[in-house]
């Protein structure tokens, strides 16, 4: 690559993790738990930091740096820590970052295991969250404690698809001495890049749309070499250690990461923009309609505007489950990013996570539909979409008339 020439994005997609010293076009697999050294000196070294990946797995390994080196290089970060799952790596990064008496600001709306982690698990460790609307930059800084160390946010949030301003939210964080950490899952690093925006650290779910295929499961933190350090201590201990395997298939799935990021964003326009026209939705969101409360921000601060979509169906939660079940191609499924079309209702979904006044606390509603789309062909997937929703409203219907008929029988 010319020394003058940045390389682009794609090209950093298809390139960050090749080695000219191996010449393999595939990176190999390194499977081993411990190494062996020569020495005492050696083995000492190999524990060193930073981030050493030659002594034992849960240190670290050869293929898990290769991953860490390519997502934090996407993100323009100094280094990563890659983990078992995307709440791996938040519950370790909360870990590694708080201690009791600390006080952390969230939005209210955002992925039900974050959510879980900090309104049930953090306060059994002296951490107190005060949950805010994400729209509101204000609100954040409202907020704000002498004891707050730490500003968690996700944009687009899952699963209703609102945004947070990241330059101004960290802007008010930075001016304070306080970390931000956001989930970057939804957007990825094609279509958004917190850290160039003043946020310290971003976070991925791997399992999602940077593996791509619905076969790994992983997560990861990126950011600053002193804080990743911070987080690697705790991740040691945490265990919450990637398999190679996992991170060998996520390296694979990022190398096309591009390509299907931008079918996707454009497959997902067009289902929100048929979506919002269709006579049983009562909802859509999506930042890339003009109708989006914050379609200006998204312009702002993305590239494209993700693959998922979320809408609420007239009927509430039968009619949902009546359309969901309908479908041939969207499988009823809890993940998304991948290639397949996954479709969910966050209600039942995140049922184990949260009650109905948590899940209302989030502005979850019972109707609720969350669709990640895959790599379908868009005239397809429309018209499954169009009959799946026919089929609910005909059952809606005609419920309504039973109802309706024993609500007069029972009154003659």
């Amino acid at each position: 690559m010319d020394a003058e020439h940045a390389p682009t994005l794609e090209s950093l997609l298809l390139y960050a993790d090749a080695d000219p010293d191996e010449r393999a076009i595939a990176p190999p697999l390194y499977q081993t738990v411990p190494f062996a050294a020569a020495s005492a000196d050696e083995f000492a070294a190999m524990n060193d930091r930073p981030l050493p990946e030659r002594a034992y797995r849960r240190n670290g390994n050869p293929t898990q740096r290769r991953l860490e080196k390519v997502v934090a290089r996407l993100e323009g970060a100094e280094a990563a820590v890659a983990t078992a799952s995307g709440m791996g790596a938040m519950t370790t990064a909360i870990l590694a970052l708080l201690e009791s008496g600390d006080h952390v600001v969230a939005q209210r709306s955002g992925y039900g295991g974050t959510l879980t982690l900090l309104q049930k698990l953090a306060p059994r460790f002296g951490v107190t969250t005060t949950f805010v609307d994400q729209t509101d930059v204000a609100a954040f800084e409202g907020a704000l404690t002498p004891r707050t160390r730490l500003i968690v946010l996700e944009t687009p949030s899952n699963p209703l698809l609102q945004l947070t301003d990241l330059a101004a939210v960290a802007a008010v964080a930075r001016a304070r001495g306080i970390l931000t950490l956001v989930d970057n899952t939804i957007a990825t690093p094609v279509d958004q890049r917190p850290l160039a925006l003043g946020v310290d650290l971003v976070m991925h779910s791997v399992t999602k749309a940077l593996s791509g295929h619905s076969d790994v499961l992983a997560g990861i933190v990126a950011g600053r070499r002193e804080i990743v350090e911070r987080i690697w201590d705790t991740h040691v201990v945490v265990g919450a250690v990637i398999s190679p395997f996992d991170a060998w298939l996520a390296l694979r799935g990022i190398r096309t990461l591009a390509m299907r990021v931008e079918w996707q964003d454009r497959l997902a326009l067009s289902v929100a923009r048929f979506l919002e026209g269709h006579a049983a939705i009562t909802r859509v969101n999506y930042p890339g309609l003009e109708s989006h409360p914050q379609h200006d921000l998204a312009r702002r601060q993305m590239r494209g505007h993700g693959s998922v979509v979320s809408f609420e169906l007239d009927g509430g939660f039968a009619a949902a489950d009546a359309f969901v079940g309908s479908l041939r191609l969207a499988q009823r499924s809890s993940s998304l990013g991948g290639t397949r079309s996954l479709v969910v209702q966050p209600a039942a979904m995140w049922a184990h996570y949260m009650d109905d006044e948590h899940l209302d606390d989030a502005g979850v509603p019972p109707g609720l539909v969350r669709l990640s789309v895959g790599l379908d062909n868009e005239t397809d997937l429309i018209s499954d979409l169009d009959r799946a929703l026919g089929a609910a409203d005909a059952g809606r219907r005609a419920a309504a008339r039973v109802g309706q008929a024993l609500r007069g029988s029972r009154g003659a």
